[in-house]
């Protein structure tokens, strides 16, 4: 729901707000609050009906019910933009299933640690194993560990654009 690995500060604002959403009929894919002095609250949801598309209105609906949300819960001190969208096609890749649902796919992700000495590697994702993604870069597949990763994401290729043209990004576009 969050970013693997944003921490503690967002982890109660997911799961404040996850229930609404999917009461919905959305998953929350990720929530994040970013900026300085003029901060956003990001709110990334998606149909848990993998054959919907995302609206403009949907992401108003949710928009007016993560509003009335929190305003009740009054979770963040100071102003903020809440801003609603769709992942998107080049989606982040947040939870561990999403590397399994997106396998097949090209990604990009940065590790911390390093492995291999390198923070940031693009491959073809071949889904996961245990808590290992597992990545195939230069015809080598290398297991990365979950916990490491920090900001993963697809990759927008002519093959993920024709998957989505067909009725969705992803594995279960080819399917």
């Amino acid at each position: 729901m969050t970013t693997a690995h944003e921490g503690s500060r967002i982890e109660p604002l997911a799961a404040l707000l996850a229930p609404t959403l999917h009461d919905l009929g959305f998953d929350l894919v990720q929530v994040r609050l970013i900026g300085g002095q003029r901060r956003t609250l990001q709110v990334m949801a998606e149909p848990l009906d993998r054959g919907v598309t995302m609206t403009v209105e949907h992401c108003a609906d949710i928009s007016q019910a993560v509003s009335a949300v929190l305003d009740v819960a009054d979770p963040i001190a100071g102003a903020y933009v809440l801003e609603v969208s769709s992942p998107g096609l080049d989606r982040p890749l947040v939870r561990l299933d999403d590397f399994a649902r997106f396998a097949g796919d090209e990604v990009r992700l940065e590790v911390e640690p390093p492995l291999d000495g390198r923070k940031r590697w693009r491959g073809r994702l071949e889904g996961v194993a245990g808590e290992d993604v597992l990545l195939t870069v230069d015809g080598l597949t290398r297991r990365v560990p979950y916990p490491t990763i920090r900001k993963a994401k697809l990759v927008l290729t002519d093959a993920l654009v024709a998957a989505a043209l067909k009725g969705g990004a992803g594995q279960e576009a080819r399917e």
